[in-house]
């Protein structure tokens, strides 16, 4: 079955695009502060479709990047271009497409977000070279992602305000100490490969270590966030409802026992994020 609805359903699998709720949240945060409220309809529109037009192309193109490594190890060897369900050519132009939609989206909000778009479309594809050069590509990874409030914020404004960074700063250690943890699960891989990674570095028991000192720093910038956009009560709940999910997701796994990572991974980063958003707009419409 290789018809054109067999292969969209296979591209969006490669693409995780029910993972875009990871960075979504966050910017859409930014979003809802940069406005007090809703933006123009159009204006959050195209912020939607860069969102998704930008991490859809972060995304194929690690997987075009890393078809080789992918194929080496047998925990990925079964995605799409290994098990040859879609080509290199295929998965390329599909890279090709979703960085110029990314543009077209820019294009459509500001000036500032066209002329900023280049440096998006450098960090997030440079990732996926990181992990062959330094062991702290899960940073480069959390910066990829933080780069969403910012970019959000300046979709709106049409400026950047340095206080949003601190959400940034906030979303990168975050995103960076749950990769910590998913790299745990390659750990012989990596090593065999020469590939480079924390858990790899230091070993699994002092990455898991990392990651929670990473989550704590996390939590710490959220507090200063939350001063500094003078949070009230409801927004304080959802700071606190954040550690709690965090410090659930860390307590499900270990160094000894990997086996619910995935759940910690996907499932609970999602929870997270929304959570934070909800209780974020909760906050704002209550002080409206």
């Amino acid at each position: 079955m290789s018809g054109p609805w067999h292969k969209t359903r296979t591209t969006l699998e490669m693409i995780k695009w029910e993972h875009s709720v990871f960075a979504l949240p966050f910017a859409l945060t930014a979003v809802l502060l940069a406005a007090h409220g809703l933006p123009p309809w159009p204006t959050l529109a195209w912020i939607l479709v860069a969102m998704v037009a930008a991490r859809s192309m972060a995304m194929a193109f690690n997987r075009w990047v890393d078809a080789e490594l992918d194929a080496a190890n047998p925990r990925t060897r079964s995605r799409a271009i290994p098990a040859g369900l879609l080509t290199k050519n295929f998965v390329l132009g599909f890279t090709l497409i979703a960085a110029l939609v990314f543009l077209l989206a820019a294009a459509e909000l500001n000036r500032l977000t066209l002329i900023l778009s280049p440096i998006v479309l450098i960090v997030l594809p440079g990732y996926s070279y990181m992990k062959r050069v330094t062991r702290w590509s899960h940073l480069v990874l959390g910066f990829a992602l933080g780069l969403a409030p910012a970019a959000a914020w300046i979709a709106v404004r049409g400026a950047l305000d340095a206080r949003i960074l601190v959400l940034t700063a906030a979303v990168t250690l975050w995103v960076g100490g749950f990769d910590v943890l998913y790299a745990c699960q390659d750990f012989e891989h990596d090593r065999a490969a020469g590939l480079f990674s924390l858990p790899r570095a230091i070993g699994i028991p002092a990455a898991f270590w990392s990651a929670r000192l990473m989550h704590l720093i996390m939590l710490g910038l959220l507090v200063w966030f939350a001063r500094i956009f003078h949070f009230a009560i409801v927004g304080w709940i959802g700071i606190a409802a954040v550690g709690a999910l965090l410090g659930y997701e860390h307590a499900i796994v270990s160094p000894r026992d990997l086996r619910r990572l995935n759940a910690a991974f996907f499932t609970m980063n999602g929870v997270i994020a929304t959570v934070f958003l909800c209780f974020v707009a909760g906050d704002l419409w209550l002080r409206s």
